[in-house]
């Protein structure tokens, strides 16, 4: 009987190959990646669109489970990063905190942000019920502690391992990743006053959180990708979920029109401009900016076509993020 149950425990019930314990890890990890994107960040953070009530608490159920993250705090955290971004009072700045710090030790970050004024200034509207109250907040850890068990029962020692990998995911590739790498490597489709960047034009990893810079500069869309060539398997997903009636994005990116036979100024000219100003600004440089330095650069010395070749980039930047060197 006992070496029944010691063997039990060491290999569990259930015997995979090795690239099945790894499948689980990663439908497990990329589930979670779903919930934080899909539900913490654009629906409860951002409001950018609404889930049924059963994906919702699906969701804040599966969190409870694998992270033991609080929807209040990560909204109110999150928030406030948008509201105080790159600067001393952003709870994950890159660019004020360092990018070793964000990177390594991001889930303690906003532990220590975790503040009852940030919580009250910038949590308004997330859950509240009694579940919320008395379970998924009070007993955070115990969701943790039900999901190790769970992967002892069905994995043994090996459950250990996997649930360890698990745990570790968001803190570093949500917390550490798209917060520290997002402000500091990658590409910028839009100039907004920080640091953001696009890690990568295809989303699929983290969830489409990869296109840091789109979301910074439309921050209420529930679509992130931007050009035609990036992809969010974070929007697919919720076009799914909105084919069966449970998802309704409120908000996308707006695309600009252009009307050839209009040549006048008037309001409706005006508010365009501002809905659209990134995309504006992202024209200008594409199309004025660059192909004036391309055409000085011919008839450039050779010194001036280093000094233009290192002008690019600052030509075009967010007048905010350039140093007085540049």
């Amino acid at each position: 009987m006992f070496n029944s149950i010691l063997n039990l425990l060491v290999s569990g019930i259930l015997t995979l190959p090795w690239w099945g314990y790894l499948a689980v890890v990663l439908v497990n990890t990329q589930l979670t990646i779903f919930a934080v994107t899909i539900y913490l960040h654009r629906c409860q953070s951002h409001r950018a669109l609404t889930l049924h009530p059963i994906v919702s608490h699906f969701f804040r159920f599966w969190l409870w489970m694998t992270t033991g993250m609080e929807t209040k705090q990560f909204v109110a955290i999150h928030r406030k990063h948008h509201a105080k971004v790159e600067t001393d009072e952003d709870p994950h700045s890159p660019v004020v905190k360092g990018l070793k710090n964000v990177l390594l030790e991001g889930n303690e970050l906003y532990r220590e942000a975790k503040t009852q004024e940030v919580m009250d200034h910038y949590g308004e509207g997330t859950p509240d019920d009694w579940v919320e109250r008395n379970v998924y907040t009070r007993r955070s850890a115990l969701g943790l502690k039900a999901m190790i068990l769970i992967n002892i029962i069905l994995f043994g020692l090996t459950g250990v391992a996997m649930w360890a990998v698990q745990m570790a995911w968001i803190p570093f590739f949500a917390a550490g990743v798209i917060n520290g790498l997002g402000h500091n490597w990658g590409y910028r489709n839009f100039e907004v006053k920080d640091a953001s960047r696009n890690i990568f034009p295809i989303g699929f990893f983290i969830g489409g959180e990869e296109l840091h810079n789109n979301y910074h500069a439309f921050g209420t869309s529930a679509k992130f990708s931007s050009k035609w060539w990036e992809f969010d398997i974070g929007w697919f997903v919720i076009r799914f979920l909105q084919i069966f009636g449970l998802a309704k994005p409120k908000r996308i990116q707006p695309k600009p029109k252009t009307l050839q036979s209009k040549n006048t100024i008037d309001t409706d000219t005006i508010r365009a401009l501002i809905t659209y100003r990134f995309h504006v600004m992202a024209r200008y440089a594409r199309e004025v900016m660059l192909p004036m330095v391309c055409e000085e650069y011919k008839y450039a010395s050779k010194e001036d076509k280093a000094a233009l070749r290192r002008a690019r980039t600052v030509l075009v930047r967010e007048p905010s993020l350039i140093s007085p060197a540049q």
